[in-house]
Protein backbone atom coordinates (compact mmCIF):
# COMPACT_ATOMS: atom_id res chain seq x y z
CA UNK A 1 0.00 0.00 0.00
CA UNK A 2 1.29 3.47 -0.95
CA UNK A 3 1.59 5.70 2.11
CA UNK A 4 0.41 9.08 0.86
CA UNK A 5 0.20 12.10 3.18
CA UNK A 6 -3.22 12.16 4.83
CA UNK A 7 -4.04 15.87 4.76
CA UNK A 8 -2.56 17.15 1.49
CA UNK A 9 -4.66 18.54 -1.34
CA UNK A 10 -3.01 17.74 -4.67
CA UNK A 11 -3.42 19.44 -8.06
CA UNK A 12 -1.47 17.04 -10.30
CA UNK A 13 0.44 13.77 -10.56
CA UNK A 14 3.36 13.49 -12.99
CA UNK A 15 4.41 10.05 -14.22
CA UNK A 16 7.64 8.97 -15.81
CA UNK A 17 6.95 6.68 -18.79
CA UNK A 18 9.49 3.87 -19.36
CA UNK A 19 9.69 1.46 -16.46
CA UNK A 20 6.89 3.33 -14.70
CA UNK A 21 3.82 3.35 -16.95
CA UNK A 22 5.02 0.83 -19.51
CA UNK A 23 7.79 -1.66 -20.23
CA UNK A 24 8.77 -3.78 -23.21
CA UNK A 25 5.47 -5.66 -22.86
CA UNK A 26 3.47 -2.45 -23.10
CA UNK A 27 0.89 -0.98 -20.73
CA UNK A 28 -0.69 -2.77 -17.78
CA UNK A 29 -4.18 -3.88 -18.85
CA UNK A 30 -5.85 -1.55 -16.32
CA UNK A 31 -3.67 1.50 -16.88
CA UNK A 32 -5.71 3.49 -19.39
CA UNK A 33 -8.99 3.28 -17.51
CA UNK A 34 -7.38 4.05 -14.15
CA UNK A 35 -5.33 6.98 -15.45
CA UNK A 36 -8.39 8.51 -17.13
CA UNK A 37 -10.44 8.08 -13.97
CA UNK A 38 -7.77 9.73 -11.80
CA UNK A 39 -7.42 12.55 -14.34
CA UNK A 40 -11.15 13.26 -14.47
CA UNK A 41 -12.08 12.65 -10.82
CA UNK A 42 -9.00 13.22 -8.63
CA UNK A 43 -6.18 15.28 -10.16
CA UNK A 44 -4.61 16.10 -13.52
CA UNK A 45 -2.25 13.46 -14.93
CA UNK A 46 0.88 14.67 -16.76
CA UNK A 47 3.91 12.87 -18.24
CA UNK A 48 7.66 13.52 -17.89
CA UNK A 49 9.90 11.27 -19.96
CA UNK A 50 13.33 10.88 -21.50
CA UNK A 51 11.58 10.04 -24.77
CA UNK A 52 11.22 12.55 -27.58
CA UNK A 53 8.05 14.61 -27.84
CA UNK A 54 6.76 12.64 -30.89
CA UNK A 55 7.20 9.45 -28.84
CA UNK A 56 5.37 10.72 -25.76
CA UNK A 57 2.48 12.49 -27.52
CA UNK A 58 0.67 9.29 -28.67
CA UNK A 59 1.11 7.82 -25.17
CA UNK A 60 -0.65 10.83 -23.68
CA UNK A 61 -3.35 10.57 -26.35
CA UNK A 62 -3.82 6.85 -25.63
CA UNK A 63 -4.22 7.56 -21.93
CA UNK A 64 -6.72 10.32 -22.66
CA UNK A 65 -5.42 12.55 -19.85
CA UNK A 66 -5.45 16.34 -19.68
CA UNK A 67 -1.95 17.11 -18.41
CA UNK A 68 1.13 18.38 -20.19
CA UNK A 69 4.18 16.58 -21.59
CA UNK A 70 7.76 17.11 -20.48
CA UNK A 71 10.00 15.22 -22.92
CA UNK A 72 13.75 14.70 -23.51
CA UNK A 73 14.44 14.67 -19.76
CA UNK A 74 13.11 18.18 -19.36
CA UNK A 75 14.30 19.69 -22.62
CA UNK A 76 10.94 19.81 -24.41
CA UNK A 77 7.64 21.02 -22.98
CA UNK A 78 4.22 20.92 -24.62
CA UNK A 79 0.95 21.78 -22.94
CA UNK A 80 -1.48 21.42 -25.82
CA UNK A 81 -4.48 21.20 -23.48
CA UNK A 82 -3.84 24.80 -22.39
CA UNK A 83 -3.03 25.98 -25.92
CA UNK A 84 0.69 26.59 -25.34
CA UNK A 85 3.26 26.25 -28.09
CA UNK A 86 5.95 23.56 -28.03
CA UNK A 87 9.01 24.90 -26.21
CA UNK A 88 12.62 23.67 -26.55
CA UNK A 89 14.68 24.70 -23.52
CA UNK A 90 18.09 23.85 -25.01
CA UNK A 91 19.94 23.18 -28.28
CA UNK A 92 21.21 19.60 -28.42
CA UNK A 93 23.68 19.94 -31.30
CA UNK A 94 26.76 19.88 -29.05
CA UNK A 95 25.52 16.75 -27.29
CA UNK A 96 25.32 15.01 -30.67
CA UNK A 97 28.85 16.16 -31.53
CA UNK A 98 30.07 14.78 -28.20
CA UNK A 99 28.46 11.41 -28.94
CA UNK A 100 30.17 11.25 -32.32
CA UNK A 101 33.53 12.02 -30.69
CA UNK A 102 32.99 9.44 -27.93
CA UNK A 103 32.42 6.80 -30.61
CA UNK A 104 36.02 7.35 -31.73
CA UNK A 105 37.23 6.60 -28.20
CA UNK A 106 34.99 3.76 -27.01
CA UNK A 107 34.84 0.58 -29.07
CA UNK A 108 31.33 -0.52 -29.98
CA UNK A 109 29.69 2.82 -29.18
CA UNK A 110 27.20 3.70 -31.94
CA UNK A 111 26.99 7.51 -32.20
CA UNK A 112 23.63 7.32 -33.94
CA UNK A 113 22.20 6.23 -30.61
CA UNK A 114 18.61 5.16 -30.25
CA UNK A 115 16.25 5.26 -33.21
CA UNK A 116 14.17 8.17 -31.90
CA UNK A 117 17.17 10.53 -32.02
CA UNK A 118 15.98 11.67 -35.44
CA UNK A 119 13.41 13.78 -33.53
CA UNK A 120 15.64 14.75 -30.58
CA UNK A 121 16.27 18.50 -30.23
CA UNK A 122 17.80 19.28 -26.82
CA UNK A 123 20.15 16.35 -25.97
CA UNK A 124 21.46 13.10 -27.49
CA UNK A 125 20.57 9.59 -26.41
CA UNK A 126 22.78 6.50 -26.78
CA UNK A 127 21.96 2.84 -26.41
CA UNK A 128 22.81 1.30 -23.04
CA UNK A 129 26.38 -0.04 -23.16
CA UNK A 130 27.46 -0.03 -19.52
CA UNK A 131 30.29 2.38 -20.42
CA UNK A 132 28.96 5.29 -18.34
CA UNK A 133 32.14 5.93 -16.39
CA UNK A 134 34.33 5.71 -19.49
CA UNK A 135 32.07 8.21 -21.24
CA UNK A 136 32.26 10.59 -18.28
CA UNK A 137 36.04 10.25 -18.11
CA UNK A 138 36.57 11.05 -21.78
CA UNK A 139 34.15 14.00 -21.70
CA UNK A 140 35.88 15.47 -18.64
CA UNK A 141 39.09 15.86 -20.66
CA UNK A 142 37.45 17.16 -23.83
CA UNK A 143 35.91 20.31 -25.27
CA UNK A 144 32.56 18.87 -24.18
CA UNK A 145 33.53 18.79 -20.49
CA UNK A 146 30.48 20.93 -19.70
CA UNK A 147 28.13 18.10 -20.70
CA UNK A 148 26.99 15.28 -18.43
CA UNK A 149 26.07 11.61 -18.85
CA UNK A 150 22.81 10.37 -17.31
CA UNK A 151 21.72 6.72 -17.37
CA UNK A 152 18.07 5.74 -17.08
CA UNK A 153 18.19 1.95 -17.25
CA UNK A 154 16.86 2.09 -20.81
CA UNK A 155 19.37 4.44 -22.46
CA UNK A 156 22.19 6.92 -21.77
CA UNK A 157 21.57 10.63 -22.22
CA UNK A 158 24.21 13.27 -22.99
CA UNK A 159 23.01 16.73 -22.07
CA UNK A 160 23.93 20.09 -20.62
CA UNK A 161 23.92 20.10 -16.79
CA UNK A 162 20.73 21.57 -15.44
CA UNK A 163 18.73 20.16 -18.33
CA UNK A 164 16.67 17.66 -16.37
CA UNK A 165 13.09 16.82 -15.54
CA UNK A 166 13.03 19.42 -12.79
CA UNK A 167 13.72 22.25 -15.24
CA UNK A 168 11.07 21.16 -17.72
CA UNK A 169 8.57 20.40 -14.97
CA UNK A 170 9.01 23.80 -13.32
CA UNK A 171 8.50 25.51 -16.68
CA UNK A 172 5.34 23.53 -17.40
CA UNK A 173 3.92 24.04 -13.91
CA UNK A 174 4.57 27.78 -14.07
CA UNK A 175 2.62 27.95 -17.34
CA UNK A 176 -0.34 26.36 -15.55
CA UNK A 177 0.07 28.38 -12.37
CA UNK A 178 0.48 25.25 -10.24
CA UNK A 179 2.59 25.23 -7.09
CA UNK A 180 5.14 22.34 -7.34
CA UNK A 181 4.42 21.58 -3.67
CA UNK A 182 0.92 20.52 -4.72
CA UNK A 183 2.24 17.92 -7.19
CA UNK A 184 3.04 14.19 -6.83
CA UNK A 185 5.76 12.64 -9.02
CA UNK A 186 6.19 8.94 -9.79
CA UNK A 187 9.26 7.36 -11.39
CA UNK A 188 11.84 4.59 -11.30
CA UNK A 189 15.28 5.76 -12.44
CA UNK A 190 18.08 8.26 -11.65
CA UNK A 191 16.79 10.78 -14.19
CA UNK A 192 13.63 11.05 -12.06
CA UNK A 193 15.53 12.28 -8.98
CA UNK A 194 15.54 15.97 -9.98
CA UNK A 195 11.77 15.72 -10.47
CA UNK A 196 11.40 14.12 -7.03
CA UNK A 197 13.20 17.07 -5.47
CA UNK A 198 10.88 19.56 -7.16
CA UNK A 199 7.47 18.32 -6.05
CA UNK A 200 5.59 17.98 -2.78
CA UNK A 201 5.62 14.18 -2.70
CA UNK A 202 7.47 11.54 -4.71
CA UNK A 203 6.87 7.82 -5.28
CA UNK A 204 9.38 5.27 -6.60
CA UNK A 205 8.12 2.10 -8.30
CA UNK A 206 11.49 0.34 -8.48
CA UNK A 207 14.32 -0.41 -6.03
CA UNK A 208 16.94 -1.12 -8.73
CA UNK A 209 18.72 2.18 -7.98
CA UNK A 210 19.37 2.86 -4.27
CA UNK A 211 19.72 6.59 -4.92
CA UNK A 212 16.19 6.67 -6.38
CA UNK A 213 14.71 4.92 -3.35
CA UNK A 214 16.57 7.33 -1.07
CA UNK A 215 15.31 10.37 -2.99
CA UNK A 216 11.67 9.22 -3.00
CA UNK A 217 9.25 9.83 -0.16
CA UNK A 218 7.91 6.29 -0.50
CA UNK A 219 8.17 3.17 -2.65
CA UNK A 220 5.30 1.02 -3.85
CA UNK A 221 4.96 -2.61 -2.78
CA UNK A 222 4.70 -3.70 -6.43
CA UNK A 223 7.40 -2.87 -8.94
CA UNK A 224 7.39 -1.10 -12.29
CA UNK A 225 4.07 -0.53 -13.98
CA UNK A 226 2.35 -2.68 -11.34
CA UNK A 227 3.55 -0.14 -8.79
CA UNK A 228 1.93 2.65 -10.80
CA UNK A 229 -1.34 0.72 -10.85
CA UNK A 230 -1.02 0.40 -7.07
CA UNK A 231 -0.56 4.17 -6.80
CA UNK A 232 -3.48 4.99 -9.12
CA UNK A 233 -5.78 2.69 -7.15
CA UNK A 234 -4.69 4.33 -3.90
CA UNK A 235 -5.45 7.79 -5.29
CA UNK A 236 -8.91 6.68 -6.37
CA UNK A 237 -9.62 5.05 -3.01
CA UNK A 238 -8.89 8.34 -1.27
CA UNK A 239 -10.91 10.50 -3.64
Amino acid sequence: MVELPESSDWDMIVFDVDGTLLDREGFHDDLVSLARKVDSEVMTVSLASGRTLPNVTPIRQSLGVSGFIVAENGGMVWDSEEGHDIVALEDGSRAREAAEWLATKIEGLDPRGIESNRWRETEWCLKETGAHEAMRGFLDDSEWADLEVVETGFAVHIAKPGLDKSRGLRFALEQRGIDPRRVIACGDAPNDIPMFGTVGFSVAVNDQFPEVVEAADCITDARGKDGSIELLNELLSRA
